[in-house]
Order: structure tokens, then C-alpha cells, then sequence
């Protein structure tokens, strides 16, 4: 009976818990902790499925989950691997005698483990991932009540885990640019103003660049807007490609772009912007597609604190400097000059998808 109330009082906390929040690793935080409160596992994990198709540990407690971490596996191997095909719960009580144990605990833990308990977790038809619990030698092997215990948190944590999923989808798509892929202006607003700041207080530098690319009005008018996307999209690709994962790519508005590269200064920055000009002088778009579409862009460079005391500033600057090699004859990379009074900006250039 004070099991049953222990359990009951824990699925009530987990349901309020679950509910408060739509953010992916709050909703695994909270698992975890009621797991590790409820059940008391010598170790347990929580695994789900990345974008390959493999199986991953995403969360791992107890001896050994360092090296589980680094581990993927396919569905359908071993235990959890089972489960997470089948969508049943598997409990084994003595893995030495079962076939399907995956010699990766053996290789990853340094005690003997005795008793496995994984369960699916499911959510609409679909099998999410796979709670696993181990216990070794010397402690109590699992029970059909644990089994039912651990599938009532399960059910909990994958309708949580799905709707934060969902949920993160949607807030990927109201700061992600459809033709591009990158991010766009409105993230660029939020993102430059924080950085700004971090880069106040740490003294570090931050840079932007801001491009635009010439005559891209000429391939719209040319071959029409479906055209101009998948172009769109190969620059995308060309930008996202030449910048490091700590940076930022966005498309500002119609053929403009920005990067905001992360303590990087002047020089580098500039060193940047040449690469990326280069890039763009020696690359044949769309060349899959038969067009063969040659395609330079304008470049202008602003860094914090040397051109701009604010993330207006900054960005006002890169853009006036952009403007200013358009007027000088294009496909070029010029540094901003300090000025402490920013122009307006204009949004979109030379034509827009």
C-alpha cells in the first residue's frame, strides 16, 4: 500500500511537472529525476533516436555512462533496441540467460549487471524512445509492478517529450527563412542584442558582415521566382558552409544577408568576407539544373566596439558599408568607417522571393 501511494503521489507530480513546461530538456530533467526517485535503478537511461535512424543515450545515470554516451546502436539490437521495434516493455530477470543482451554493458560498466526493466516510450501510434533500467548482482531484480510503474512515467514523459518536440518544431519555423534554411531577420534582432551584450561585458569582439548579391534581379526577371529560390538556397548552403557552428548565417530580407561571427575581429572578420567573396567568384550555380548561373555579391564589414556602441549601430554600419561597395562598382569587401550616427535601414535589395 505505501508503494502504491508513493507511486501514485509520484505520477501526479510528474503529470503537473510534465504539462508546465515545453521545453525538451526541462521535460528529460523532470524524467529523469521521478525515475531516479521512484524506481532507485543501480543505472538507467533514457534513449531515443537520432536523425539517422540510430539509437542514443540521451540521458544516462549511474557507473558507467560516460561510455554509454558515446555508444549507437540499431533498433532492434539488444534489449532496448527490442523493445523500441516491438513497443512492448521487456523485463529480464537474469541477462546471462537471455540471447538478446548487448554486450555493451558488460564492455561499459565494471559491475556484473543481473536484472534489466526497459519500457517504449509511446505517443500516438509511435515508439519515441526507451526507458531501461539495470540492476546488478546483489540487487532485487525487477517486478511486474515495476513494470507497470515505469510504463505509467513513460506514458507521461512521451506525451511531454512529443509536444515539446512539436513545439520547438514551431519556434524553428518562426525564426527560420523558408527559401534558405538560415535563420531570418527577426532572429537576427533578438540574437545581435544579445551577443552585443556578451561581448560588452566580456570585451570581446563580435563582427557582422552584411551582403547583398549582384544581380540577382537579373535571374528573377530572367527565369522566374522558382528560379530565384533554389538560388537562394545554394547561397544558403555556400554561407552556412563557410562560417563556423559558433556563428550565425541569416537572410535579412529579398538578396540580403548577414553572418554574425562570434569574437572575431576586424581582420578576421574582413579575412571572412574575402573567402566567401571568392567563393561566390568561382562557384556555378545551379549548375545540376543546366542554368550555370555565375553570381557575385557585396560585401560590407562592421565590428564591435571599433565601428558601433550598440547592436543598431553595428548592423546599421555593415549595411551603409555594403551600400557603399555597391556604389563603387560591386563584388568587393570593404571595412566600415566610424560613424556614430546609423543611417536607416532598408529591407530587401535588388529584388525579392
Amino acid at each position: 500500500m505505501k508503494r502504491t501511494v508513493e507511486q501514485l503521489a509520484a505520477f501526479n507530480e510528474i503529470a503537473k511537472a510534465l504539462t508546465s513546461t515545453l521545453e525538451v530538456r526541462e521535460v528529460l530533467h523532470l524524467v529523469m529525476q521521478k525515475v531516479s526517485e521512484l524506481m532507485r535503478p543501480n543505472n538507467w537511461s533514457l534513449i531515443l533516436q537520432d536523425e539517422t535512424g540510430k539509437l542514443y543515450f540521451e540521458i544516462c545515470v549511474g557507473e558507467g555512462s560516460e561510455k554509454l554516451k558515446e555508444l549507437r546502436f540499431n533498433p532492434g539490437e539488444g534489449i532496448a533496441g527490442a523493445v523500441f521495434t516491438s513497443g512492448e516493455p521487456k523485463r529480464v530477470d537474469d541477462v546471462s540467460r537471455d540471447p538478446n543482451f548487448a554486450r555493451r554493458f558488460d564492455e561499459a560498466t565494471t559491475f556484473r549487471t543481473k536484472s534489466i526493466l526497459a519500457v517504449p516510450l509511446r505517443c500516438r501510434g509511435r515508439v519515441l524512445g526507451v526507458i531501461e533500467l539495470v540492476n546488478g548482482i546483489g540487487n532485487r531484480s525487477f517486478t511486474d509492478e515495476d513494470v507497470n510503474a515505469l510504463s505509467g512515467i513513460a506514458d507521461y514523459a512521451a506525451i511531454a517529450i512529443d509536444k515539446a518536440k512539436n513545439f520547438a518544431r514551431v519556434q524553428e519555423l518562426t525564426i527560420t527563412d523558408e527559401h534558405t534554411g538560415l535563420y531570418n531577420a527577426r532572429h537576427l534582432r533578438a540574437i545581435l542584442d544579445q551577443e552585443v551584450a556578451r561581448a560588452q561585458r566580456f570585451k570581446h569582439p563580435l563582427s557582422m558582415i552584411f551582403l547583398d548579391l549582384d544581380g540577382f534581379k537579373v535571374v528573377n526577371d530572367t527565369h522566374g521566382h522558382l528560379v530565384g529560390s533554389a538560388l537562394l538556397r545554394e547561397v544558403g548552403e555556400v554561407l552556412n558552409g563557410a562560417i563556423r557552428q559558433v556563428d550565425f548565417a541569416f537572410r535579412y530580407g529579398g538578396d540580403e544577408f548577414a553572418l554574425l561571427l562570434i569574437e572575431t575581429d576586424t581582420a578576421g572578420a574582413r579575412a571572412t568576407g574575402e573567402r566567401i567573396r571568392d567563393q561566390f567568384r568561382e562557384r556555378v550555380f545551379l549548375d545540376e539544373k543546366g542554368l550555370g548561373i555565375r553570381l557575385t555579391a557585396s560585401f560590407g564589414v562592421a565590428t564591435f566596439p571599433d565601428h558601433a556602441g550598440t547592436a543598431v549601430e553595428l548592423l546599421a554600419a555593415a549595411d551603409r558599408t555594403m551600400y557603399r561597395v555597391k556604389a563603387e562598382g560591386k563584388n568587393d569587401v570593404q571595412v566600415a568607417g566610424n560613424s556614430p550616427h546609423p543611417d536607416p535601414l532598408p529591407i530587401g535589395g535588388e529584388g525579392t522571393v
